[in-house]
This record gives C-alpha cells, structure tokens and sequence, in this order.
C-alpha cells in the first residue's frame, strides 16, 4: 500500500466515525453460528426492497471517457482499459442477493458487466498471487482473497437492473461480490492489484473483519 493510503480521505463524515464505532462495539453480531445449510439471509440482517447509499462523504462523477482501469502487480500481462476497451470484452449478466455489514440485505439485483474470471484470464496472476486489492477513485481501497475474486459470480458491474450504474452506486464501474459483505465490492473501480501477501484496506484497517463473510459474521475483528 502507497503512503498517501494512510492519508484521511477528502469528505470524512460523522458516518464514517459512527461505523468505526460499531466495528469496536461489535454492532449488529447475534452471536448465531453459521448453520450446516445456510439459509437465504445471513444472521443479523434484514430485508429491504431500496438500495441504500453508503459512502466516504464524497461521490465520483466520472463521465464514461474519463473513466479508466488499470491492473498490475503479481500478473503476468498488466493491463489498463478505457471505457471502450472495458465495454469491447465479453459481456455477461447475473442475478444475486447483496449484504451490507450495517444489517441490510437486498435480494434479486441485476447485473451487466465484465466477470472476474475473464479479466483474470486476462492478465493471467503469477502463481504467487494469493490477495486482490481495488482501489476507487475516492481514494478508497479493499482487499480480498484470489480464491474470493476467483468466483462465478463475481464481476465488474457498469449496470443494475437493466440501467447504467448511477454515481451515488458506484458508477461507471464498481466490483460485485456477493458472497462477501458490501463494503468488499468496491465502487468507482480505479485500480486492480494482485498480491503475494495480504494487505488491509481502509474499513479494514478501521476495525473491519479482513475477510468479511456474511453467513459467518464476519463484521469486524
């Protein structure tokens, strides 16, 4: 991680105080072990039909030709995307049940975009590569496993039920991963890394569970 990510992101609010907060209070932990089959919703949600708005304070605006990708690190064939580089790859369109670490969950989203796999096929991880970090264009980061982001349905989104990502949801482009809770699918999607060791990013430095599974309450450390 560069110095500047230790660095206090431009647009901290009282939000942003609050969850650092819950993560030392254990917020939102029932304490339920994860059953032998998981049911739909994890412990300690609860179901919304909205999408709410969570963020740093701050909400990119990135038109379509500004925006841009680049993926490096423990790969053998770094890459970097424009708008038309990132529309021209396969496109692809999956249906999954979202869970954010502040108890709510929404079933049913809609999703077009770039999957995981193909984009690591791409740039083809060295076989040291164990982690994945993303980076926003706010500044803000997270990290994952390989074997998390290695998933059939996981992608690189630019839409939600049939219309482009607005802003205030991480638009043009933000990661999905479903099987982790929201604050790993990073919005306004800057940057790829992957890694041969394990680094924290911004919640998680923050008191934040490294990992981050649902059914498992992995809230915070």
């Amino acid at each position: 991680m560069s110095d500047d990510d230790d660095l206090p992101l431009p647009g901290r609010t009282k939000l942003i105080a609050a969850k650092e907060r819950w993560a030392r209070e254990g917020r939102g932990l029932t304490g339920a072990a994860p059953p032998a089959a998981r049911p739909r919703l994890p412990p300690g949600q609860r179901l919304v039909g909205d999408f709410p708005v969570l963020d740093l304070g701050t909400t990119p605006r990135l038109s379509e030709r500004d925006w841009s990708l680049s993926v490096g690190g423990a790969v053998e064939r770094p890459l970097a995307w424009r708008w038309d580089d990132f529309r021209a790859q396969p496109q692809v369109e999956t249906v999954s049940d979202i869970h954010c670490v502040t108890t709510w969950s929404r079933y049913d989203n809609h999703w077009a975009g770039v999957a995981a796999r193909h984009l690591i096929a791409q740039v083809r991880p060295r076989p040291e590569a164990r982690f994945v970090m993303f980076r926003s264009w706010d500044g803000y980061t997270t990290n994952v496993p390989l074997a998390r982001f290695d998933d059939d349905d996981v992608l690189l989104a630019h839409s939600w039920q049939g219309a482009p990502l607005t802003p205030e949801h991480g638009g043009p482009v933000r990661v999905v991963i479903p099987k982790l809770y929201l604050w790993k699918s990073a919005k306004w999607l800057r940057a790829v890394t992957f890694m041969e060791k394990d680094q924290p990013g911004y919640w998680e430095i923050r008191g934040y569970h490294d990992e981050g599974d649902p059914w498992n309450e992995e809230r915070y450390r």
